[in-house]
């Protein structure tokens, strides 16, 4: 691995053009992040945190991510800066956002950065997206794309389904992907492909792409923390849970219920006494 590749020494924030240089080198680590406690637990292992509009489901309880708006990405990428200090901080576009023109994308992606601090924006983006990905490169905004299963776009589709299953939808990812660098995004998100396809686009195209639910090929993945911990019931076939935390977290929840109840809590270790006369 050349030096170019490596990640920078602790102490300096990764930049964008840090994560393109990796392209072919050590596989980039990515995780979602939505508060600044799990910021500050994360950011010491990856190279970039993705504040997601999955926020929405995660966080939030919505069924999708068209409800995310523009002010609640702009709170989380907030807190998330609060507490990340070394990896590089992207914040999703949320839907109609960046779709009416360029110069509304960049608008938004302009507020976004100013308001949170953070190092780039990521957006879906179709073929349709190539112009608002070249007005915002050409005016400094570091841009992320994000191809295949475009969560944005499960009502159009019927779902969150797998893309590049069939050769007209193969070719249309790959259309996506050329369009997407050569627009001028630094990396690519690839989501829900078969995985030979992942590595057709990774092998193709110039800058680094970031998997999830494609391919080991990919110059890196990326994976929504809470799925990765086990905090929910259900998980997408493409996640591997390292941590079952909904099952710990019952069972801490339950014991402190339990002494609760029947008041060992709080033992004479967490209650305050007087303090002792100086006399």
């Amino acid at each position: 691995m050349s030096a170019q590749s490596k990640a920078p020494t602790k102490g300096r924030r990764i930049t964008a053009p840090d994560i393109r240089a990796r392209k072919g080198g050590e596989p980039l680590v990515c995780l979602t992040a939505y508060d600044a406690p799990m910021a500050r637990i994360l950011d010491p292992h990856c190279d970039l945190l993705l504040v997601g509009d999955s926020v929405g489901m995660v966080v939030h309880g919505l069924d999708s991510t068209v409800g995310v708006t523009l002010d609640m990405m702009i709170l989380h990428g907030q807190a998330v800066m609060r507490g990340a200090n070394r990896a590089l901080v992207a914040v999703d576009m949320p839907f109609g956002s960046y779709e009416q023109s360029p110069e509304q994308a960049f608008a938004n992606a302009a507020r976004v950065m100013a308001e949170t601090g953070c190092q780039a924006i990521k957006i879906e983006s179709g073929t349709y997206a190539a112009d608002t990905i070249r007005f915002m490169a050409a005016r400094s905004i570091p841009v992320i794309g994000h191809i295949g299963l475009r969560p944005q776009a499960a009502l159009a589709d019927g779902g969150f389904k797998a893309k590049g299953r069939t050769q007209a939808e193969r070719q249309r990812v790959i259309d996506e992907a050329l369009a997407t660098a050569q627009a001028g995004a630094f990396a690519i998100v690839i989501e829900g492909v078969a995985e030979d396809l992942a590595r057709e686009i990774t092998e193709t195209v110039d800058v680094p792409t970031i998997g999830i639910g494609a391919s080991a090929a990919c110059d890196g993945q990326i994976l929504v923390t809470q799925d990765m911990l086990g905090v929910f019931d259900w998980t997408p076939k493409f996640v591997k849970r390292y941590d079952n935390m909904a099952e710990r977290t019952d069972a801490a929840v339950s014991q402190f219920a339990r002494e609760v109840r029947d008041r060992s809590f709080p033992s004479q270790r967490e209650v305050y006494t007087m303090k002792r006369s100086d006399g």
